[in-house]
C-alpha cells in the first residue's frame, strides 16, 4: 500500500517537511501554500493555518470527501481518534469550528462587515494575512473578529474573539500563561510589549500583547533568560502601576528598560507613525526616575 499515493490522490500534490512529514493543501480552509502536515509515522496531521488537526486520517479524508473511497485502509492503519478540542477546553485549545479566515473571498455579508470594521481600525489586508485574522457569522463567535495567537512551534495558544457591533470581547476560558503572537518573535532584539492584540497589529514590529495589563510569568521567564536587552513597556495610563512594577523587575535582572507614556491613548489609536515617533525620543529608564515614579502615584 503506497500511503503517498493515497493522500495525493485525496490531496493533491505534496511537498517534504522535516521530520517524516508531508505537506499538503489543507481542504479546510483550502490556504495557497501547502501549511497541511501529515506524519507518514503516526498519521497525525495539522494545518498550521486554521488549526484544523486530528490523530488520524479519517477525519481528513471526510473534510476531503474521499472516506468512502478508502475507508476500509483507513480503518485498519489508524482508528478515529481526533485531537480537535473545544475553545472552551482549559488545556487545550482550537479555533472555533464556524472559523473563516477573512482572506479567503465569500459571498458572506458578515466577512465585508468585517473587513469594514478592520480597515476602520487601520489593520490591512497585509496584516490579515500576516496573523490569519478571521471572522464567524455563526455559533458562540457570532459577529466577532478572531485573532489567533500562535506559539513557537507554529501551535495555536490562544484567539481574541471581539464582536464587530457591540465591540465586546468574548474571549476562550483557558489559561493565559502563555506568550502571545510569540511565532514573531525575535529574542535578540529590542521587544515591545503592550496590552492588547489589536495595539500590537498596530505597532508591528516584535511587540507582544499582554492580553490585559497583567505579565504572565511564563512571559517574564522568558524575558529574564533570552537576550534581549531593551524592552519598552507600553500600557494605558489606568495600568502605570503594574507598568512601574515591570519596569523595576526587569531593570533589577539587568535589562534596559523604556517606560512609553501614551497619556490616555493606546497605539491602535495613535497610529504606527506618530507611535514610532514616540518611541524614538523615549529615553531609558534610570532607577532614579524610576523612585520618583513610584512617588508620583502613591
Amino acid at each position: 500500500m503506497d500511503i503517498i499515493k493515497i493522500l495525493c490522490d485525496v490531496l493533491g500534490p505534496y511537498e517534504r517537511k522535516s521530520k517524516n512529514n508531508i505537506a499538503f493543501t489543507c481542504p479546510k480552509c483550502k490556504h495557497k501554500k501547502k501549511k497541511l502536515e501529515v506524519s507518514l509515522d503516526t498519521y497525525k496531521f495539522h494545518c498550521w493555518v486554521c488549526d484544523y488537526k486530528g490523530s488520524s486520517l479519517i477525519p481528513l479524508f471526510k473534510t476531503a470527501g474521499k472516506y468512502d473511497l478508502y475507508k476500509d485502509i483507513l480503518n485498519k492503519i489508524s482508528p478515529l481518534k481526533s485531537t480537535q478540542t473545544s475553545s472552551g477546553n482549559t488545556k487545550h485549545i482550537s479555533l472555533p469550528e464556524e472559523f473563516k479566515p477573512l482572506y479567503i473571498k465569500s459571498n458572506d455579508i458578515e466577512r465585508n462587515n468585517a473587513l469594514k470594521y478592520l480597515f476602520s481600525r487601520n489593520i490591512s489586508t497585509q496584516d490579515i494575512l500576516k496573523y490569519n485574522i478571521g471572522y464567524c457569522s455563526t455559533g458562540n463567535y457570532r459577529n466577532c473578529i478572531i485573532i489567533p495567537s500562535y506559539d513557537a512551534n507554529q501551535s495555536l495558544n490562544y484567539f481574541t474573539a471581539k464582536n464587530y457591533y457591540s465591540g465586546r470581547y468574548i474571549n476562550p476560558s483557558i489559561d493565559r500563561n502563555i506568550i502571545p503572537f510569540e511565532l514573531y518573535i525575535n529574542w535578540d532584539i529590542p521587544i515591545i510589549l503592550c496590552e492588547g492584540m489589536f495595539d500590537a497589529i498596530t505597532i508591528k514590529r516584535n511587540v507582544i500583547p499582554l492580553l490585559g495589563k497583567t505579565l504572565s510569568k511564563l512571559l517574564l521567564i522568558k524575558l529574564m533568560e533570552s537576550q534581549v536587552n531593551k524592552i519598552y513597556i507600553c500600557l494605558d495610563k489606568d495600568a502605570i502601576k503594574q507598568a512601574i512594577k515591570y519596569c523595576e523587575m526587569l531593570l533589577k535582572n539587568g535589562k534596559e528598560v523604556y517606560l512609553v507614556e501614551l497619556d490616555g491613548k493606546d497605539p491602535n489609536d495613535i497610529g504606527i507613525k506618530k507611535f514610532r515617533e514616540l518611541i524614538e525620543t523615549v529615553q531609558p529608564l534610570t532607577f532614579q526616575q524610576l523612585i520618583q515614579k513610584k512617588i508620583e502615584i502613591l
